[in-house]
């Protein structure tokens, strides 16, 4: 069957997700130039922020980067304040990055506003209705971090 057929069958939910995803991708972009930054360096601050301090090469490889631009990502985040370069525990040769204080609360004051209008949206559900769109958005992140990686 042809790609474009078979997109023809899908379901209409599958629209709705990828309604979605746009819009993910929109306010991403959004909140970035609220941030007065790029839409990778937000992602490599909400990443530190969200998985705790990692080294250089890790950070590159979640941002889909080359280890020479994370580089450069890595000073202009440092020289901005909002990255902080410490000794690796274990290795004397590696150093571990971490957001600070500041760039994550900084952060959370600009996307605070979204995550309000987003728990009203969740808040205003049924108990009953919550299950199944839990269980719904739990299987649908799974497929979704299950795809375009080799089997």
């Amino acid at each position: 069957m042809e790609p474009e057929t078979e997109i023809a069958h899908f379901d209409a939910t599958t629209f709705a997700v990828r309604d979605l995803i746009g819009a993910s991708q929109d306010l991403v972009v959004r909140m970035a130039k609220a941030m007065r930054m790029n839409v990778t360096d937000m992602t490599a601050i909400h990443l530190l922020g969200e998985h705790g301090p990692m080294g250089a090469a890790e950070l590159a490889e979640r941002l889909g980067i080359r280890s020479a631009s994370a580089t450069v990502l890595i000073d202009r985040l440092e020289a901005a304040g909002h990255v902080e370069r410490t000794p690796h525990p274990t290795d004397r040769r590696r150093v571990t990055l971490a957001a600070t204080a500041d760039a994550q609360a900084h952060a959370l004051r600009v996307w605070l506003p979204g995550l309000r209008l987003i728990d009203e949206v969740g808040r205003s559900l049924s108990p009953e209705e919550t299950v199944v769109v839990r269980a719904f958005l739990d299987r649908l992140t799974a497929a979704m971090d299950r795809a375009g990686r080799p089997d």
